[in-house]
């Protein structure tokens, strides 16, 4: 794998360093013709993108349209579909799960939109198999609303920008960069759509490479993999940070739509000869070898070979990273999984967006044909990502042969990507093909003594893995046969089950709420001058969203903007909460703490102290990159009705999670200096006069004042990067929903 240093153009379908001007080489990319066909704004540069359709889960829509309906929705003005595909167990917290899903089919009927029941369908799978169309845009409350192998532009934003759309505003963003993925050769049998990007994600995350690009695949090897390979890759270039990604598209796309009883749908897409990218990644797919992400991110991979022949190294390294994550809390090692010099693994799991496929589980089965996992600790897990695939494995044979094997099969379902279903025991070790493997993700609790850990894989090295009793295993030592079945897909399961309104709102229809469905609480809007409380201070290099709110069972909160706040920072920072709440309460206490600041500034400065003492007051965390992963707004929205005005970050590492901030009125303030000597700490107050004026006049950068316990007073400078005039405004209001009310 080779990423260039520089430019690209791809001429005569070749990279190459020289080409025409590279201004009229990024309008030859497919990423430029189909931004620009959904940008209403006048201007490439600044985009204001007009989505074709939007699409959300059963622990987003909720919020979303409490939000849209907050600020004056009336009609769903674009095709909006409600899976039920997280909470779909209805499992946990009584009547929550199901009154959330009542909520959905009745706004689905109010207000014109489409509502797949529970277990029919996983969001992605369901937006893959009806709703994507080549060269069209669809935007979803997932980080991983990926289509690009369909010849779809799809991102994944948190529920504020789901909002502006069903309000009829745009998702304004900078024309992003675009890196092509240039793709060679074919996968050698055994090796999977999760193991190329594994190995993609391994080369560009910790770089940022393709952070907020779009990845634009193309390059004679993408004829060489079926549209479920490209699909199996496409779904993870999330896991890279990147903005998006598009294919190119051919026969083999085309028939993909034919299958799916769309064949309209279908068009070729082909970047122009002299498109110019920003950097080009050139992947030889014959070099790729089966990977495993280690705990705890998907950029920890490595080959399996690897693993096996370097087995107490890599171990180490990944004890390293645990101690990162959890300091002493827990202690955490897989040496003890170590049988005779191979690793052994205590669940394999197959599901989701990214391994549900069709062709995932076809593999996974002719691997287990004729074979057994054992009645050991070793289970094997299968969820189809929708009952249409469900439906087809369990005519052609693959579920006998995986049922055989001692595979259990279930239904459509999210729950083992982010810790809702199949939770190992503590000190287990989960090999999954699915999206993610952060900490605590699978599902245990640190603040519990509880830690379990998953890895990354493709489905047929798990299939490799279970036929070997649970030891680790590469699907290429296995001369396996693949059936290559051919994909039946059954709409009328679709039919029979799905409400679709076609479009037609029927406002008569009223909304069914729930006990636990709550309405946001009131914000203020932004004051002339700003005091915060540092309440939670991180350093470690990223802040996933899973530690900022985790996921699991605190997904059936997510309608209870106020109950799920108590789980903030839980598994992180078990204390953020009741600080943060004070501040917000402001208790005796802390206007004790205030008066104490407010006195040491005026000794400073007499103006300075003056200005503190009316200030609005607030609280914030710092952390050194938060924000990656998932696309969910609750990350910021618990802190801010928790009282928070702000985060203060060396860079964020994503633009979901800033925007995120932005929308719920928080300023994703930029302290450039590093995490080394800050000039404050967990519980100093940072006092940042004439910040309305700042975000008003457009200011690049403010100066603030850290107040320190000892009396003294640290000047630094803070800035906020670029915002839309939109965001400013929402800034200024205090969140999106008071922006839109005014």
């Amino acid at each position: 794998m080779k990423l260039w240093q520089n430019g690209a153009y791809l001429v005569n379908g070749k990279l190459s360093e020289t080409g025409s001007n590279p201004d009229d080489g990024r309008k030859k990319t497919m990423a430029y013709s189909i931004l620009q066909k959904h940008n209403t704004s006048g201007d490439d540069k600044k985009l204001k993108i007009k989505f074709d359709k939007i699409t959300s889960h059963d622990i987003t829509y909720v919020g979303i349209i409490q939000t849209a309906r907050a600020s004056g929705l009336e009609k769903f003005p674009l095709p909006y579909v409600l899976t039920n595909c997280h909470n779909s167990l209805c499992a946990v917290g009584g009547t929550i799960n199901e009154d959330d899903h009542m909520f959905g089919l009745t706004c689905a009927q109010k207000y014109g939109g489409i509502y797949v029941p529970p277990h029919q369908a996983v969001i992605h799978q369901f937006a893959r198999e009806m709703l994507a169309e080549c060269g069209a845009m669809i935007l979803g409350s997932d980080s991983h609303t990926r289509y690009g192998a369909l010849g779809t532009m799809a991102i994944g934003e948190g529920g504020g920008e789901l909002a502006k759309q069903l309000l009829n505003k745009t998702y304004d963003v900078a024309y992003p960069g675009v890196v092509a993925i240039y793709l060679t050769g074919s996968p050698v049998p055994g090796v999977g759509p999760q193991d190329v990007a594994l190995a993609i994600i391994k080369a560009v995350f910790d770089n940022g490479y393709v952070k907020n690009k779009v990845m634009e695949f193309t390059g004679p090897g993408v004829a060489n993999l079926s549209a479920d390979f490209r699909i199996g890759v496409d779904v993870m270039t999330t896991e890279t940070t990147c903005l998006s990604s598009i294919w190119r598209t051919d026969s083999k796309i085309e028939e993909w739509y034919a299958v799916h009883g769309r064949p309209s749908a279908y068009k070729e897409l082909n970047p122009a000869d002299g498109a110019y990218y920003d950097g080009a990644i050139e992947i030889d797919l014959g070099e790729i070898r089966p990977m495993i992400a280690m705990p705890f991110h998907p950029s920890c991979a490595y080959t399996i070979d690897e693993v096996n022949k370097n087995l107490m190294d890599i171990l180490s390294e990944t004890e390293k990273r645990a101690k990162v994550s959890f300091g002493d809390k827990v202690q955490f090692s897989l040496k003890n999984k170590v049988i005779n010099g191979k690793l052994y693994v205590d669940q394999g799991v197959i599901a989701g967006c990214a391994g549900g496929g069709y062709e995932n589980i076809c593999a996974a089965a002719d691997i287990l044909k004729g074979k057994d996992s054992g009645n050991g600790k070793f289970l094997l897990n299968v969820y189809p990502a929708s009952m249409p695939v469900y439906k087809a494995l369990m005519e052609n044979g693959a579920f006998s042969a995986l049922v055989d094997a001692g595979a259990i099969i279930k239904t459509a379902f999210c729950g083992p990507c982010f810790g809702a279903g199949d939770t190992p025991a503590n000190g287990a070790f989960s090999i999954r093909h699915s999206t993610r493997n952060f900490p605590n993700r699978e599902g245990s609790k640190i603040q519990n003594g509880q830690l379990s850990s998953v890895a990354l894989m493709d489905a047929r090295s798990i299939a490799a893995t279970a036929a070997n009793k649970g030891f680790l295993t590469p699907a290429t030592e296995y001369d396996t046969e693949f059936s290559g079945k051919k994909y039946f897909f059954d709409k009328t399961i679709y039919e029979k089950r799905v409400y679709d309104s076609k479009g037609v709102a029927h406002p008569e229809v009223e909304i069914q709420f729930g006990p636990n469905i709550k309405d946001w609480p009131e914000q203020k809007a932004l004051g002339d001058n700003l005091l915060v409380k540092i309440v939670s201070e991180i350093h470690d290099p990223v802040t996933t969203t899973d530690e900022l709110i985790p996921s699991g069972e605190t997904s059936s909160f997510r309608s209870n903007p106020l109950g799920l706040a108590e789980f903030t920072l839980s598994r992180k920072d078990p204390a953020y909460v009741g600080r943060a709440k004070a501040v917000r309460d402001l208790t005796d206490e802390i206007k004790a703490e205030i008066k104490t600041a407010v006195d040491t500034l005026t000794k400073k400065d007499a103006e300075l102290g003056k200005l503190a003492s009316s200030a609005q007051t607030g609280s914030s965390i710092f952390a050194v990159k938060p924000g990656d992963g998932s696309a969910r707004e609750q990350a910021a929205s618990c802190q801010r009705v928790l009282g928070a005005s702000a985060n203060i970050a060396n860079e964020y590492a994503t633009k979901r999670y800033r925007s995120n901030l932005i929308n719920w009125g928080m300023l994703p303030f930029i302290y450039k200096d590093g995490d080394k000597n800050l000039p404050f700490a967990n519980d100093d107050y940072v006092f940042i006069p004439g910040i309305k004026k700042m975000i008003e006049e457009k200011l690049p950068s403010i100066k603030a004042y850290a107040v320190k316990k000892n009396g003294t007073v640290n000047e630094f400078e803070l800035s906020v990067g670029d915002l839309t005039d939109d965001e400013r405004k929402i800034i200024l209001s205090g969140c999106l929903i008071n922006f839109y009310r005014n």
